[in-house]
């Protein structure tokens, strides 16, 4: 590519480590560009072909996923806000597929087009319908190419457009009644539907039992190891970083602290077993990266300096405060109590806790 981007595809991103896995002579299923354990390699990293860790948390469930992509039912990732089900997605459709973009982004504006065909209406006015005038959804050209296609957040469609996966996904296979009745599409081997939905939305657009059936559900859990989760939270923070040359990296005690403040308020205790209020904001791990960028151009650019406790403190409201004014009494409450106690044992922690407490604001007496 002649032109910067703020994101490749994983297929480009990754060209070079796609290339030297496609090596892998074991058995490979039709249609598939590496083999299963070319894929796994390629997600969760093999040292001997220097390769890094992409997903970092239950290898064992991206062993299921692989699984689940080589038979005839389809794979839908379902978790909380954050956990990378669209990261994992796209990184099995890359692999498997050699392309990731197919994609259909769920939300109550989709309609069954977005899912099977619509027209250039320009050419069908001007010839009626015709192979030329219709415009193929990113379901159909994975299905025509042997390809995944990720359809993300899939609740979020309305029910009478979930549906069509029904029979697409069970006949694998999309008619055209408007180029006559006998003009259909069939999907060549090696397609398949990944989907996505986050747990919070569950109630809004309910999949029907017939949709669940033509799913393996697998649930993508928060980073479980702490060590795991700082890692993770360095590497990504590094890589948007690279964009600005001479910015320090972060201060491993000031990634510690993170971690730790989005672990306790997502699991709602401290590791020593102590309850503290969780709040309803995602304290996920892709907001922790999120944080940690915020803090570190802050640091950079406004304090031209390192990265500090404060700048955590600064930047942590916009996730913590969204529109529940509970979320700020509990986070207060962590503050006054869990981060004055460590702010007496260690510096990060000290300037974290001044900065959160002027940020926050006097206490509310009434309250």
């Amino acid at each position: 590519m002649t032109e910067q981007t703020l994101r490749q595809a994983a297929e480009t991103d990754f060209a070079d480590q796609l290339t030297r896995l496609a090596a892998d002579d074991g058995p490979r299923p039709t249609g598939w560009h590496l083999t299963p354990r070319a894929v796994r390699r390629f997600i969760t990293g093999d040292p001997s072909l220097d390769i890094a860790p992409k997903f970092v948390g239950d290898d064992a469930l991206v062993d299921r996923c692989i699984v689940s992509l080589m038979g005839r039912q389809g794979l839908m990732l379902v978790g909380e806000p954050g956990t990378a089900k669209s990261l994992l997605s796209e990184l099995l459709a890359a692999a498997i597929s050699g392309r990731s973009t197919n994609v259909v982004q769920g939300s109550a504006g989709i309609i069954e087009d977005h899912l099977r065909y619509g027209w250039n209406y320009a050419l069908l006015l001007a010839e009626g319908p015709s192979p030329r005038a219709m415009v193929p959804s990113p379901v159909l050209q994975a299905m025509q190419a042997g390809q995944i296609v990720r359809v993300e957040e899939l609740t979020r469609c309305a029910p009478e457009v979930q549906d069509v996966l029904i029979s697409l996904m069970s006949e694998k296979t999309i008619t055209v009644p408007e180029l006559g009745s006998d003009v259909e599409y069939r999907a060549r081997p090696g397609f398949n539907v990944i989907a996505t939905a986050n747990l919070r939305d569950r109630g809004v657009h309910d999949m029907s039992s017939a949709l669940k059936r033509r799913f393996n559900f697998e649930t993508v859990h928060p980073i479980a190891d702490a060590a795991f989760e700082r890692d993770l939270v360095a590497r990504q923070v590094a890589e948007r970083m690279a964009d600005h040359p001479g910015a320090p990296a972060a201060d491993t005690d000031v990634l510690d602290l993170l971690v730790t403040v989005f672990r306790d308020l997502r699991r709602g205790r401290l590791e020593d077993g102590t309850t503290v209020a969780a709040p309803r904001a995602v304290m996920s791990t892709a907001e922790s990266v999120n944080v940690a960028h915020a803090a570190l151009l802050d640091a950079t650019y406004l304090d031209q300096g390192a990265v500090a406790g404060r700048h955590l403190a600064r930047q942590l409201q916009g996730v913590v405060f969204k529109d529940d004014p509970e979320d700020a009494r509990k986070f207060r409450s962590y503050i006054d109590i869990v981060a004055r106690d460590r702010a007496g044992k260690s510096a990060v922690w000290r300037d974290f806790f001044k900065a959160a407490q002027a940020a926050l604001g006097p206490q509310d007496p009434a309250k």
